[in-house]
């Protein structure tokens, strides 16, 4: 792709959090596209298919103007081979966490590139974190915070769910929504003038 100049970017999300990480890069969109699609996984899909096709499906589901860059993203919570999406309630809330306390789990968060001519690119960040073991009443605790909504695997680890963490192995900003090495990489691809 040549004339960066004349490409707008579209960020496929609405997430506060998506778009604070890609400021930190330097960059603002100059729109917003929420995607509507199921994320639902599919029966016996495992995390890593799964978080790449609910992020490439994000990309897809956006009008993109011959001159528009898209970026989306998606990130999932895995334990073994159980996908941990959002909590539709305190309840899976509480049953998160708990499956989550005193063992690894892996964070999973992909992006999605598709660029001016139509080309598409994925990449994932694969994060391992560890908490230490949570007890009850610090479960309570922080689901009274709610926090935990719409937070994949019931904790947003920006905020008070960060003291759960003994250990971490990969991309923090990938654990709060979007792999900025990865996303700075496929937008550079794209053509976007970054340094």
């Amino acid at each position: 792709m040549t004339d960066s100049s004349a490409f707008s970017l579209v960020l496929a999300s609405t997430s506060p959090r998506r778009l604070e990480l890609l400021g930190r890069l330097g960059v603002v969109p100059d729109r917003l596209a929420a995607p509507d699609i199921d994320e639902a996984p599919r029966r016996a899909e495992p995390p890593r298919a799964y978080v790449l096709r609910i992020t490439r499906a994000k990309a897809t589901a956006v009008e993109r103007a011959p001159d528009e860059v898209i970026l989306a993203g998606d990130t999932t919570i895995a334990a073994g081979s159980r996908i941990l999406g959002k909590p539709a309630d305190a309840d899976e809330a509480r049953a998160m966490l708990r499956l989550l306390s005193g063992r690894r789990h892996r964070c999973l968060s992909a992006i999605c590139v598709i660029g001016a001519d139509g080309a598409e690119r994925t990449r994932l960040s694969d994060t391992i974190v560890a908490f230490r073991p949570l007890e009850a009443a610090e479960i309570d605790a922080y689901l009274a915070t709610d926090e935990w909504v719409g937070k994949a695997g019931a904790y947003a680890i920006q905020g008070r769910a960060e003291a759960f963490v003994r250990f971490l192995h990969g991309s923090h900003s990938g654990v709060i929504g979007l792999p900025l090495t990865e996303t700075r990489t496929l937008l550079r691809w794209a053509g976007l003038p970054l340094a």
